[in-house]
């Protein structure tokens, strides 16, 4: 699941937050990245940071969720890219880190 956020402490602290909660077991943050998009009419530019959570599909409405509650943005982009294969430890890891204990 990928999400843009406008700030570098804002997208550490929802990495940050997600993982502590279990609801992703790893989050990387890259930026700046540059955006370029239309929104109300408008053409806009912005720098943005690129928050990509490694989680499970079944966690994926608590997640959004999440990101909607602490995210700035009135419409804050969330992407979910199911993944089709992998390396079975790490997709183990992952199941591991995103179960409540």
């Amino acid at each position: 699941m990928q999400v843009t956020v406008g700030d570098h402490e804002a997208a550490l602290t929802l990495a940050r937050s997600a993982v502590e909660a279990r609801l992703a077991a790893c989050a990387q943050v890259s930026g700046p990245i540059r955006s370029v998009y239309r929104w109300q009419g408008e053409l806009e530019e912005a720098d943005e940071w690129a928050v990509v959570f490694k989680t499970r599909l079944s966690r994926y409405h608590e997640i959004e969720a999440f990101i909607n509650e602490h995210h700035s943005y009135e419409v804050p982009e969330i992407v979910c890219t199911p993944i089709g294969m992998g390396n079975p430890a790490y997709l183990a890891w992952i199941i591991d880190s995103t179960s409540a204990d």
